[in-house]
């Protein structure tokens, strides 16, 4: 079993960047896919962007190019860098497996506004 811990949410400008964290424990992390997810009050919970053990990524269209998921196997680490953000990206963020476990931590709030 895989837990996660996010970090990094808060409030920033539109245009501005922000860096999510999440500690993730269990030793098969190395083994498994992991993934970004977000949840809005209006469409849910919603795949933002995956990354496979070997390190192949795939995006929603509406962070391409803005969003780039990272992870550290040795540590244990997976990243979201988030740039260009804009107020749609206004979210709760959750880190997990991809396909996700049943159980969701308590992910980071993310907010985009002036």
């Amino acid at each position: 079993q895989v837990q996660f811990v996010e970090s990094g949410g808060g409030l920033v400008q539109p245009g501005g960047s922000l860096r999510l964290s999440c500690a993730a424990s269990g030793s098969i992390f190395s083994s498994v896919a992991m993934a970004w997810y977000r949840r809005t009050p209006v469409n849910g919970r919603e795949l933002v962007a995956s990354i496979t053990r070997a390190g192949s990524t795939n995006y929603a269209d509406s962070v391409k190019g803005r969003f780039t998921i990272s992870r550290d196997n040795a540590k244990r680490w997976v990243y979201l860098q988030m740039n260009s953000l804009k107020p749609e990206d206004t979210a709760v963020y959750y880190c997990n497996r991809d396909p996700p476990n049943i159980t969701w931590s308590q992910g980071t709030q993310v907010t985009v506004s002036s």
